[in-house]
């Protein structure tokens, strides 16, 4: 059970981290503040060195990890694009990256309780990647 439930914790993990950086991607050439660039990109580099150790510990365990969901990351894409494509300022950036980060800690928290039998290694990387999210949607603010 510990062995599931920690596969299961990391590849949630490995999604969440996959589809945070593909809404950075989608929104970084809107940017105009050069702040919120850097606040995005180092965000970005967050995930990336997450997904990471993600990834060794999956390939421990032997598994490949986990792609977002088709339709969430489609659903995403287009909000981002009729969003940006009715205004786009740094405002509806902040926005889109407000509400991506809320999905995610909802997300996460709610599998790091699904998921209890994890072993703590990849409880820890949950919260750790919870933690960037809360950090991305305060840094975010001064933006809305």
């Amino acid at each position: 059970m510990i062995e599931q439930d920690t596969i299961r914790l990391l590849r949630e993990c490995d999604a969440g981290i996959k589809m945070g950086i593909s809404s950075i991607d989608d929104v970084l050439p809107h940017v105009k503040s050069q702040k919120l660039s850097q606040t995005l990109s180092h965000c970005k580099d967050e995930h990336e060195h997450l997904g990471s150790e993600i990834q060794k510990l999956l390939c421990r365990y032997g598994d490949s990890g986990k792609d977002p969901n088709p339709i969430a990351k489609g659903m995403s894409r287009i909000k981002t694009n009729m969003k940006l494509g009715a205004a786009e300022s740094n405002a509806t950036i902040a926005d889109l990256m407000t509400d991506g980060c809320n999905m995610g800690v909802k997300s996460l928290s709610k599998y790091l309780n699904q998921y209890q039998a994890a072993d703590e290694a990849s409880k820890d990387i949950a919260k750790r990647l919870i933690s960037i999210e809360q950090q991305l949607a305060a840094d975010v603010r001064c933006f809305l």
